[in-house]
């Protein structure tokens, strides 16, 4: 699909409303909503055996009705240990420095974090409204996700005609489900360079790379919105395997949701990329559009999700304290340097590092 194409999808998309019949969506069970909180101990081993720094994302991020922090403690024997914040998002971190003369470096990390299903369709009281502080930070433009120029002009032939934010915000996520795909072959989570993906027409990838188009776009159409980092913790509890961990080492379980801020509901959650996952993968694999399974994740994944993933933060841009590197994107996977510079975070066996997570009792 070239820039023509998808400009014109976008119009198509817009005039047709693409709102799609999802009646018989009802039949598959797919309903997250608040049931009580569920707790889940996040431990992370890092041994860098030829690197003499890392840095390993804490998941702390506090969404009030849906994810509350515990505590965080660690073992290990580097000369240098600290928790620290990444000062315009807040991003928080263990960052850790080895000796030259430590032949076995070593931190493990525990973290436990309480999560819970959410669901706009149990949201109650009022939401106060965003500050205007708040507002302009998520409508800024990133590093990799442009606000003007090519990405405005594709959102704003998706939003033609829809008079609220929620139509709005529709539209895009809509139009992200139909025109985009789910690559396999996308290392990681992808990277989210959305001016990339719109110019050249290859509308795939991953998740840290399908909602941060829905995010730029949004963000280009004056509504705040921001992709959340996180990492699955536990199988789904509504039968989708391809939307929860698959066992309790979680290493290569990192999944990115997306926020869209509307009057009304707030924080709104929205996750195309989890739709085209279930399209991909989901049993048998390569379901249409029109599957079932499909269409109820369509439905549930545009204002609900499961609380079996926590967040880390919602940074981009992210320049890791004691690092001379530049800025990564973004902070999802544990990071580690030698004296070359930042090493793979993907390649998890040479870099030497594991995750699991541990339903406990609340």
């Amino acid at each position: 699909m070239n820039r023509r194409d998808v400009l014109k999808a976008g119009i198509a998309a817009t005039a047709a409303g693409l709102a799609p019949r999802l009646a018989s969506a009802d039949s598959v069970n797919f309903s997250p909503a608040p049931s009580g909180w569920r707790s889940f101990v996040v431990i992370t081993r890092v041994e860098p055996t030829f690197a003499s720094k890392a840095w390993i994302p804490l998941p702390t991020f506090e969404g009030a009705d849906w994810q509350r922090p515990d505590n965080v403690s660690w073992t290990g024997n580097a000369k240098v240990i600290e928790r620290v914040r990444d000062p315009k998002y807040g991003a928080e971190m263990l960052h850790v420095e080895w000796s030259a003369d430590v032949q076995n470096p070593v931190i493990e990390v525990t973290t436990q974090v309480r999560t819970q299903d959410r669901s706009l369709e149990t949201k109650t009281g009022t939401v106060a409204p965003l500050s205007d502080e708040e507002r302009r930070f998520n409508l800024t433009a990133t590093k990799l996700l442009p606000v003007d120029g090519i990405v405005k002009e594709t959102a704003e032939g998706i939003v033609r005609g829809r008079a609220t934010d929620v139509d709005k915000a529709r539209a895009l996520y809509d139009w992200v489900v139909e025109n985009t795909f789910r690559d396999p072959k996308t290392p990681g989570c992808g990277v989210g360079d959305v001016s990339f993906m719109l110019k050249t027409g290859n509308l795939s990838g991953k998740c840290a790379d399908l909602n941060a188009l829905l995010v730029a776009m949004a963000r280009s159409v004056g509504l705040p919105a921001r992709d959340v980092y996180g990492i699955r913790v536990a199988p789904s509890k509504f039968g989708y395997k391809s939307l929860g961990a698959g066992s309790q080492t979680i290493t290569k379980a990192q999944h990115c949701r997306a926020e869209v801020w509307l009057s009304g509901s707030g924080w709104t959650p929205i996750d195309p990329a989890d739709v085209r996952k279930v399209v991909l993968e989901e049993p048998p694999t390569n379901l249409s559009l029109t599957d079932l399974k499909v269409l109820a994740a369509r439905k549930t994944l545009f204002g609900a999700w499961e609380g079996n993933w926590v967040a880390f933060n919602v940074a981009h841009d992210v320049k890791l304290p004691g690092s001379g590197e530049d800025a990564i994107p973004f902070l999802m996977y544990p990071q580690a340097e030698d004296k070359s510079g930042l090493i793979d975070p993907l390649d998890a066996d040479a870099f030497k590092y594991k995750i699991t997570a541990t339903e406990v009792s609340v």
